[in-house]
């Protein structure tokens, strides 16, 4: 039996096309991510630019072993550490999945860091990209907190004196640093309110951020498109271009301003005085 009936409008699709139709009708969904998915990307992009994607794959592995890393953890000073020590020896994989969250954790620091160099280093922050640029800098700092806040939950002597060292630089910091440290302790100092306040904000409030700017930031870069790094071959074809009109336009006495710049191989870019 046929999937696809004819109506008295035409052909009647499958179920499954008229769901898709009726989102689409309603939020424009597929639109969208169609716009997202088949955009232009420059020829020559290679390996680094995949780096932001690196890091939100580890952010989704971080979610999915945090959940159930939650679903045993004790947020309570006399059996925090035992239900480390149970994940740890007794649930089933449990040793696998902690160990994935916690080099997770290094791990997504280490590429957040390597995407920013990337970005850095091949002048992808500069105009029209400030704001992207802007998002991945909150990004990288609500990282690092999730990272401070996630190595007090063990709380053994290692996590706990780690901890306390780093609320004593904030308390040293001018004006602000005694209130801040005192609201990340929840008083003046480290008891079962601390880690309650540290283990909520890593759970909801930092990832539910990191979940916003990262949405942001995605759609900034698909808005604006991927940089061309700096060996690229058509860049530099337009930049040659570029300075042979400036020539040109300084032997015929003739301001430069904006012009069609004809760029070898059928290239054509569109060129302003100080760009």
């Amino acid at each position: 039996m046929s999937t696809t009936d004819i109506g008295p409008k035409g052909p009647v699709g499958t179920v499954q096309d008229a769901v898709v139709d009726y989102v689409e009708d309603r939020t424009g969904a597929k639109t969208g991510i169609t716009w997202f998915l088949k955009r232009n990307i420059p020829a020559e992009t290679s390996w680094f630019q995949t780096l932001g994607f690196a890091v939100m794959a580890v952010f989704g592995l971080q979610a999915v072993t945090g959940i159930f890393l939650a679903m045993y953890y004790k947020p309570d000073t006399t059996r925090a550490y035992q239900s480390i020590e149970h994940i740890t020896n007794d649930v089933t994989f449990g040793w696998l999945v902690r160990g994935m969250h916690k080099w997770g954790a290094s791990a997504m620091i280490v590429l957040v860091f390597l995407h920013m160099a990337r970005v850095f280093l091949f002048g992808s922050y500069k105009y029209p990209r400030e704001l992207t640029w802007v998002t991945g800098a909150i990004l990288l700092i609500m990282t690092m907190f999730m990272g401070l806040t996630g190595y007090l939950l063990v709380w053994d002597e290692k996590a706990y004196w780690a901890t306390v060292v780093a609320m004593n630089i904030t308390a040293s910091a001018p004006i602000l640093g005694p209130y801040v440290a005192d609201v990340l302790r929840a008083g003046s100092e480290f008891n079962g309110d601390t880690l309650s306040r540290f283990y909520s904000v890593h759970m909801l409030a930092i990832p539910g951020g990191i979940a916003t700017f990262i949405g942001l930031h995605l759609f900034l870069v698909a808005k604006l498109g991927i940089s061309e790094p700096p060996h690229s071959k058509r860049l530099a074809r337009a930049r040659r271009a570029e300075e042979a009109a400036r020539r040109a336009a300084a032997r015929e006495r003739l301001p430069y301003g904006r012009q069609e710049v004809t760029v070898p191989a059928k290239d054509t870019v569109s060129t302003e005085a100080g760009s």
